[in-house]
């Protein structure tokens, strides 16, 4: 089944209606015309279907995602695959702040940059950056993977739990609880893998591993990385 639909003469309510309708088993694929930077758009998707949003889309773009697989040809705003629990959304442009923000599952692929706080509390979800993250990235995330062949900004993995981050580029800051540690033959493999799957190429010998010192498990008053006011 194909099936198109315009945004000069539907509504995002109408779309996400109808790809909300669908069966758990359901296939074909959706074109979303028009999308004109519109918020919402293939939101709480749940079957393995192919939606293709061809052009800019505003905030929440494929939130909540589970089976589908989407792809925006073009930027999306703030919270693109915010919650996303499997499946894989595919961002062809750059991306806003908060992207995969407290995913679960899936995949997630931002072809160009991100900006701060991409991953933050992601539970699960693997994220691919082609371009660099902004600042606070990857901030209080508890599982899953973030790979960024470009730099990342300032306080890169706050909090981080287990998580674990890579970065090919230049890394201008980490946060608290946040450190450097060894690149392992599986964390190759694992990145590798993730490359392929995401459609980008790099050696992954090339990325530093940033991961948890896990001294914030357990809150401590005497840690000089706690202010007493």
């Amino acid at each position: 089944m194909s099936e198109t639909f315009d945004l000069k003469t539907t509504t995002v309510r109408a779309i996400n209606e109808h790809l909300h309708g669908l069966a758990p088993d359901a296939t074909g694929v959706y074109e979303i015309l028009n999308p004109n930077g519109s918020h919402n758009i293939a939101v709480g998707v749940d079957a393995p279907v192919e939606i293709n949003i061809r052009g800019h889309a505003g905030y929440f773009t494929a939130g909540m995602n589970k089976q589908a697989r989407v792809t925006v040809y073009g930027n999306v705003g703030w919270s693109v695959a915010e919650n996303m629990m499997s499946g894989r959304v595919h961002v062809k442009g750059f991306a806003s702040q908060c992207a995969g923000a407290s995913g679960h599952g899936g995949l997630l692929v931002i072809d160009g940059d991100a900006s701060s706080r991409c991953g933050i509390s992601m539970k699960g979800i693997d994220i691919v950056v082609g371009g660099s993250i902004g600042h606070m990235s990857a901030f209080m995330a508890q599982a899953g993977r973030l790979v960024v062949l470009g730099d990342a900004g300032k306080g890169l993995g706050d909090s981080l739990y287990e998580a674990v981050i890579y970065v090919r580029g230049k890394i201008h800051g980490l946060g608290a609880d946040a450190r450097v540690e060894d690149l392992s033959e599986e964390d190759r493999t694992q990145i590798g893998e993730l490359l392929e799957q995401a459609g980008l190429s790099a050696r992954p010998a090339e990325f530093t591993r940033v991961a948890s010192a896990r001294t914030l498990y357990h809150w401590n008053p005497t840690s000089p990385q706690v202010s007493v006011l």
